[in-house]
Order: C-alpha cells, then sequence, then structure tokens
C-alpha cells in the first residue's frame, strides 16, 4: 500500500509542475462584431497556446550584446499597456519605453530535462509499481 500511495505521490506532483509551469496566456476580449466560439474550440485553443508558450519560454532580462526590438503595437506605451501585449517595458529612460522579449534558452532546457526525467522515471518505475500494486 506504501509504494502504491508514494507512486501516485510522485505523478502527482510531476504533473503539477509541468502544468503549472505553462504560462497562462492573455486572455482576448471579445469586440462587438466578434462572435464567440464554441466552448471546445476555445478550450483547444487555450491548451494550444499553453503548450507553444512552455515550449517557447521568452524573458525580458537581457544581455548588453542583445539589441533591443521594439513591440509591434507602437512607441510610448506604459507599463501595464506594453505587459498586456506581451512585451518588456524597459526601467531606464534612455532606452525604449517597450521592446520584445528574448529567447529564454536556459528556461527551456529546464523544462526539457524535467520532463524527459519526468517521463524517465514514470517508465522506469511504472512496472514495479503495477507489479506492487498486483500483489495485493
Amino acid at each position: 500500500i506504501g509504494t502504491c500511495l508514494a507512486w501516485n505521490s510522485v505523478v502527482l506532483i510531476l504533473l503539477y509542475s509541468v502544468v503549472s509551469s505553462f504560462a497562462s496566456p492573455t486572455q482576448h476580449v471579445l469586440e462587438k462584431s466578434e462572435v464567440a466560439p464554441s466552448n471546445l474550440t476555445l478550450e483547444l485553443k487555450k491548451v494550444y497556446e499553453r503548450v507553444i508558450s512552455f515550449f517557447t519560454p521568452v524573458t525580458c532580462h537581457h544581455k548588453d550584446e542583445q539589441t533591443l526590438i521594439p513591440c509591434h503595437v507602437g512607441e510610448g506605451l506604459n507599463t501595464t499597456e506594453c505587459l498586456e501585449n506581451k512585451c518588456c517595458p524597459t526601467k531606464t529612460s534612455s532606452e525604449l519605453t517597450c521592446y520584445m522579449p528574448f529567447k529564454d534558452n536556459v528556461q527551456l532546457v529546464f523544462q526539457v530535462l524535467v520532463l524527459v526525467a519526468g517521463g524517465i522515471l514514470i517508465l522506469g518505475c511504472l512496472p514495479f509499481c503495477c507489479y506492487a500494486c498486483l500483489q495485493r
């Protein structure tokens, strides 16, 4: 019983850590002329956006040699507008006020390693746990 409980706890913790690392997408506000899509289509779109954002992590921390690219929504945005458009606000007035985020390769490597390690753990321990549960 202890092995099955431990196995279930490990799987739940692993699934929670993977799901919680998905970046929450910004909410889309419907205009008056737009028609609300069906719930299934909307849910599939949300899942797709979360999967894509999981495998394409970005960061606002830039190194000195990186060139800042202006945000695609325009100049002169305040911090809130900049963040709502998935851009990065600057803290200094000498640079752009809002710029595009950079790819975060370190975060991507970490996330892929966690997924691979979790998969190996599940596939490696599954036969032992199934055997222990069947022995009861």
